[in-house]
C-alpha cells in the first residue's frame, strides 16, 4: 500500500471540511431528483475538480495516486452520491481525455473551465442498442469540408441535462473497427444537437442524466480530440481514469458506511444487549471491514501499476469488480444492520443500497468485467 506523504495527507485533510458542505440536504435532493447546484458552487470554490490538471489551466497538478487518495476522502465526507459523481464524471468524461489527448487551443479554451468547474462536462458513449459493446454504436461522423456532421443519439448520459460541453463518440470509418471511432467536442449549444428530458432513475439522483440526439450536427475539425480514428484509444484511457477515480469516492462511502455500522451496532441495544455483540451482527461488519481493505488494495496497486506503464486489463476489471460488488454487500449490509431504520429513507441508508447497484453496472458490467478476465486467461 502506498505511504502517503504529509504533504498528500494536507491536501486531503484541507479539503475534508468542504466535504460536508457538499453533501447538506443530500436527502431532499434524492427525493426531488434535483441537481444541487449549490453544492456544484461549492465544488468549483474548492479547488478539487482541478486536482489531476497541469497548474497552468487552473488545475493542482497532482498524479492518479494521489487524485484518487483525495476522491476518497470525498466519498466518506460527503453524502450526496450523485453529485460524487457528477464530479467525477465532469473531470474525467472530458478533462481527462482532453488533458492528455486534445489540442494545446481546446486546452486553452476548456480545460481552464473544467477544471475550475464554471465549466460542467459529460461524455457520450453509450446508445439504445450498444452499452458496454461500444463497437456497436451507430452514431456516425461524416467529414464535410471543415468540418464534420454527427448523426445518431446516445443514451444513459451522465451531466447531459446541465452539461457545458460533452465528449461525443461517433464512428467516422465504420469499417474499420476500433480504428474508426472518433472523439469530439460538442458545446451544449450546437445547432443539431437535442437534449431530452432527465431519465428517472433508481439510484444516483442528484446526478442528471439525458438521452442526446444528432441531427446533422456539424461539429468543426478543430473539435476533433487527438486525431481521426483515435477514438477507442481515447476511450481506453478514459475508461482506465473513470473505473479507478470513480470506485476511489466508493471506496470512501464503504469506510463511511462501516464506520456508521460500527457505531450503531455498539450503541443500538436488543435484548438488554449491543447488537454488536450477537455474532449474526458482527459478521456482517467483519464482512464490511475485509470489502473495504480488499477495495482499496485493488485500486490503489491497479493505479500503482498503470502510473508504472505497466498492462492492467486484468487488474482493472478486477478492481472494477471488487470493488463494485463489495459496496453493494456491504450497503446490504448496513440495511440489516440499522434494521427497521435502515429501510426508512429518512436515515438515507437505503439510499446508498439504490446508488450501490449503480456501481455494477456503469463502466462496463459485473458481467463484462468477468467476461474480460476470463479472455486473459486465454478462455
Amino acid at each position: 500500500m502506498i505511504d502517503w506523504s504529509a504533504d498528500q495527507r494536507d491536501l486531503r485533510d484541507g479539503l475534508a471540511p468542504w466535504f460536508e458542505k457538499f453533501g447538506a440536504d443530500h436527502l431532499r435532493h434524492d427525493k426531488a431528483a434535483s441537481f444541487p447546484e449549490e453544492a456544484w458552487q461549492a465544488v468549483s470554490e474548492s479547488g478539487l475538480l482541478g486536482l489531476p490538471f497541469d497548474e497552468q489551466y487552473g488545475g493542482l497538478g497532482q498524479d492518479l495516486p494521489t487524485t484518487m487518495y483525495v476522491l476518497e476522502g470525498l466519498g466518506h465526507g460527503c453524502r450526496n452520491g450523485g453529485l460524487n459523481f457528477s464530479v467525477t464524471t465532469s473531470m474525467v468524461g472530458v478533462g481527462a481525455p482532453l488533458h492528455r489527448f486534445g489540442s494545446p487551443e481546446l486546452k486553452e479554451r476548456y480545460l481552464p473551465g473544467i477544471a475550475t468547474g464554471t465549466l460542467i462536462g459529460a461524455h457520450a458513449i453509450s446508445e439504445p442498442d450498444a452499452g458496454s459493446d461500444a463497437l456497436a454504436m451507430r452514431t456516425t461522423a461524416v467529414p464535410d469540408g471543415d468540418a464534420y456532421v454527427l448523426n445518431g443519439s446516445k443514451t444513459f448520459v451522465s451531466n447531459g441535462p446541465i452539461a457545458d460541453v460533452i465528449a461525443v463518440y461517433a464512428k467516422t470509418d465504420p469499417s474499420a473497427g476500433p480504428l474508426g471511432v472518433t472523439t469530439f467536442l460538442v458545446d451544449r449549444d450546437t445547432p443539431g444537437l437535442g437534449v431530452g428530458r432527465p431519465v428517472e432513475k433508481m439510484g444516483l439522483k442528484s446526478s442528471p442524466m439525458t438521452e442526446l440526439f444528432f441531427d446533422d450536427c456539424r461539429i468543426p475539425r478543430s473539435q476533433v480530440v487527438g486525431r481521426a480514428g483515435t477514438g477507442f484509444l481515447i476511450l481506453d484511457h478514459v475508461m482506465k481514469w473513470e473505473i479507478l477515480l470513480s470506485f476511489a469516492v466508493t471506496l470512501g462511502e464503504m469506510q463511511r458506511r462501516l464506520e456508521d455500522c460500527l457505531a450503531y451496532a455498539k450503541q443500538r441495544s436488543a435484548f438488554g444487549k449491543p447488537i454488536g455483540s450477537f455474532q449474526a451482527v458482527a459478521n456482517r461488519i467483519v464482512e464490511m471491514r475485509i470489502g473495504v481493505d480488499t477495495s482499496r488494495k485493488w485500486l490503489y496497486d491497479t493505479a500503482e501499476k498503470l502510473t508504472a506503464g505497466q498492462n492492467i486489463t486484468v487488474d482493472l476489471a478486477a478492481a472494477k469488480l471488487v470493488v463494485s460488488e463489495a459496496s453493494l454487500a456491504s450497503a446490504l449490509h448496513a440495511v440489516q444492520i440499522f434494521g427497521g431504520n435502515g429501510y426508512m429513507s429518512e436515515y438515507g441508508i437505503e439510499q446508498e443500497l439504490r446508488n450501490a447497484v449503480a456501481g455494477t453496472i456503469y463502466s462496463g458490467t459485473s458481467e463484462v468485467q468477468r467476461v474480460r478476465i476470463a479472455t486473459m486467461l486465454g478462455l
